[in-house]
């Protein structure tokens, strides 16, 4: 039986595609796409917190750019995948200005807010992919468990408690939070 290679679209062509009617939400991964359903209300809430919180901190001390609402970049080409985290904080050194189309370049932070409906594999894909194709720093915010694990390039991850204070470190000099800042 014969099989029928599927086609594989480019950033360009991907930019190019409507927004889903549903609502949901989609990604490019390596020339493939991949469609998530819409986010619930817990999940919404948290990333708007967070985005606030992290957006707050880099406008009132001109660091660069948040984005929130899966804002997509371009992580790898030829296949082309074109990922967006819920949050993600971009610096002035690396992004000047902001694009009309995806960023070309990965965010410094990338947050991604659990929903009770993500695989675990998923999850961990994405931040694997992530910090795999330059992302400094990955805070993954678990609003059932009310935890933040925090993930970097060549270190082990560390889990934060509601009560621990969550730190920008070098990626985002200055900035710390309690983690129950994301909750209430």
């Amino acid at each position: 039986m014969a099989t029928v290679a599927q086609k594989l679209i480019t950033a360009e062509e991907f930019i190019k595609m409507p927004d889903p009617d549903d609502g949901s939400r989609q990604e490019l991964v390596q020339g493939v796409v991949i469609t998530m359903p819409p986010p619930k209300g817990r999940h919404g809430v948290c990333c708007n917190k967070v985005g606030r919180l992290i957006g707050n901190y880099v406008e009132a001390n001109k660091l660069g750019f948040t984005t929130c609402n899966d804002a997509g970049f371009i992580s790898e080409r030829a296949p082309d995948s074109v990922r967006g985290p819920d949050v993600a904080f971009y610096s002035r050194q690396r992004v000047s200005e902001i694009p009309e189309g995806y960023f070309e370049v990965s965010p410094d932070l990338a947050v991604e807010v659990l929903s009770p409906s993500d695989p675990h594999t998923r999850v961990q894909e994405k931040v694997r992919h992530y910090l795999k194709h330059g992302v400094s720093m990955v805070w993954l915010v678990d609003p059932e468990l009310r935890i933040v694990t925090v993930y970097r390039r060549q270190e082990h991850a560390r889990t934060l408690e509601e009560t621990d204070t969550l730190a920008g470190e070098d990626v985002l000099p200055g900035f710390s939070c309690c983690v129950a800042e994301f909750f209430h």
